[in-house]
């Protein structure tokens, strides 16, 4: 065990813009899964190591970022103009620093700047083209706004428009508008982070930022309380100062980790139609990953060190590679 018997764990999340399960094929949904689990595996694989928290919730981000089957960098959704604007955010719950770019059209891996800005202590969030030229000084990997594009991608944005056109965006599935990724975890010294990317929604209005880059709406985390990464529809994320209402429950209200991360998901949210999922963290490693949508994409490892992926109901345990 780890000094002080504090277990770590690591939970995430894909979005909860999930499709119906007869929308993807077999192999498709098979191979989200095996991204979820490679994103897994890769935090697992630096809390092992007694990595730092943040580290582990950025290299879980990376893979996820990477994979065509989330909304994050590479295939990333479409704004109203046929382009990519990537918003993500991280923080380390130790000292309460963060760093977050949004509107980024260049950014291979945006969770990667935002890290550079947490380090750097000075900014907390840059925008657009000022986030894309810090990107380029940190000698990033940069690459030009089509490398994000996914005929999936180009297919969701037309029929976003077919719905606009005929004013039946409300009746849109889940799937078609929106979706994030995101990570928490607790290390072997008890400290928190959390990290969020996300590429928005489709056809959103060119520079429209959600929830996700946006401390205290879309990510939170703070030693001894909670590490939050939330997906869904940010304007009310960032109305209700989300991930930070759920640490308030916790640090104010003495709530469970559970009852505070179901609050606004399962009561506000869920009265008012709006699609909300989350991926939460205690200070002593309780994983909590509420939804009300179809489905979420998720998974943690168990305390027995066992790891889980999802996307509906149906949970699918897979065993940890060896980290010796």
């Amino acid at each position: 065990m780890h000094a002080h018997n504090i277990p770590v764990a690591l939970a995430l999340h894909g979005g909860c813009g999930v499709m119906a399960e007869h929308e993807m094929s077999t192999r498709e949904w098979q191979e989200a899964r095996d991204a979820l689990q490679a994103a897994l595996t890769a935090g697992w694989r630096i809390l092992q190591h007694q990595g730092s928290a943040l580290d582990a919730v950025q290299a879980a981000v990376v893979v996820l970022e990477d994979s065509i089957y989330f909304n994050a960098g590479y295939g990333a959704a479409l704004n109203a103009d046929g382009e990519h604007e990537l918003d993500a955010s991280i923080m380390d719950g130790t000292t309460l620093a963060a760093g977050a770019v949004c509107a980024a059209r260049h950014i291979r891996n945006p969770i990667l700047a935002a890290r550079y800005l947490l380090e750097g202590g000075d900014a907390v969030l840059l925008t657009g083209a000022g986030a894309d030229a810090y990107a380029q000084q940190q000698r990033l990997a940069c690459v030009e706004n089509q490398y994000f594009t996914t005929p999936r991608r180009i297919e969701a944005l037309s029929k976003m428009r077919e719905h606009q056109a005929a004013g039946t965006f409300k009746t849109a599935r889940e799937s078609e508008k929106h979706g994030t990724v995101g990570a928490v975890a607790l290390d072997s010294l008890g400290h928190l982070a959390a990290a969020t990317s996300t590429g928005g929604y489709t056809n959103k209005p060119v520079g429209r930022i959600g929830d996700s880059p946006i401390i205290g709406a879309g990510t939170y985390a703070r030693d001894g309380v909670c590490a939050v990464s939330g997906t869904g529809q940010g304007e009310l994320f960032i109305r209700h100062v989300f991930a930070h209402d759920i640490a308030a429950r916790i640090l104010y209200g003495n709530e469970t980790l559970e009852h505070a991360a179901q609050h606004l998901i399962m009561g506000t949210f869920h009265e008012q139609g709006i699609g909300a999922g989350a991926v939460a963290i205690d200070g002593q490693g309780n994983v909590s990953a509420p939804f009300n949508t179809l489905g979420m994409f998720r998974g943690w490892v168990n305390a027995d060190g066992t790891g889980v992926v999802a996307s509906h109901q149906q949970e699918f345990p897979f065993v940890l590679p060896s980290l010796v």
